[in-house]
């Protein structure tokens, strides 16, 4: 089994997940007692979101790649950042290292191609919606990404950052949610990218009427495949 890095703490809400979902993904493929092997390193959030909200993607690119950089001395073998919306600095992170980044959009798009999808609703933070980074990096898998609407937009990154990082679960936000996943149903979307690791807190399978793509567990699972392959 090879060792995973993980870059968390964006939020710690979502890290979590992200460790129980590989652990039960590696106990499920070798049994027993089996646990991953994994060198996390959690970040203050704090100062990503200051960096994120002021448009200063160098310095949280260049923080976030000497975190990297930290995980592959202590050993890990592969990069895992748990969060959508830092794979903005992916190529920052991949240029100070010498291990591969299993990228989280390559995880999903892989799943949604297998599943015969081709017109995804994506919701995430204002950033991971609204510039291109993931986007286009769908787009290099065959994929056309739909958007809510900018008051729609608006909600979704503010449900995120108030609420969900902070571990509120509110019915209110929940009934948005289910509202705009429904408006991206009628503007043509065949599934929806659940493209922030802290919306599945409040949104599943039920919520919508077409599959949602859960970025969180997806991303974790390919990552324990990629361990033990």
């Amino acid at each position: 089994m090879k060792t995973l890095g993980l870059i968390g703490g964006m939020s710690w809400e979502s890290t979590v997940p992200y460790y129980r979902f590989i652990n039960e993904a590696i106990k499920a493929r070798l049994g027993g007692l089996h646990s991953a092997r994994l060198v996390l390193y959690s970040v203050d959030f704090e100062e990503i979101a200051r960096l994120q909200h002021a448009g200063d993607w160098d310095a949280a690119g260049s923080m976030l790649a000497d975190v990297a950089q930290r995980l592959e001395r202590a050993g890990a073998e592969a990069l895992v950042i748990c969060t959508n919306t830092m794979h903005k600095v992916a190529p920052a992170i991949e240029a100070k290292v010498r291990i591969p980044v299993l990228h989280v959009v390559d995880a999903v798009a892989a799943e949604i191609r297998a599943a015969g999808f081709h017109k995804v609703g994506l919701l995430g933070t204002r950033f991971t919606m609204e510039q291109p980074f993931y986007a286009q990096y769908l787009a290099r898998h065959g994929l056309t990404t739909l958007v809510p609407e900018q008051a729609d937009r608006d909600l979704v990154h503010r449900v995120v950052y108030e609420e969900l990082c902070l571990g509120k679960i509110v019915a209110a936000s929940r009934d948005a949610y289910r509202r705009i996943m429904a408006r991206l149903v009628t503007q043509g979307a065949e599934a929806i990218i659940l493209g922030c690791t802290e919306i599945s807190m409040l949104v599943g399978p039920q919520d919508a009427s077409v599959p949602l793509f859960d970025t969180t567990a997806i991303h974790a699972r390919k990552a324990a495949e990629w361990a033990v392959a």
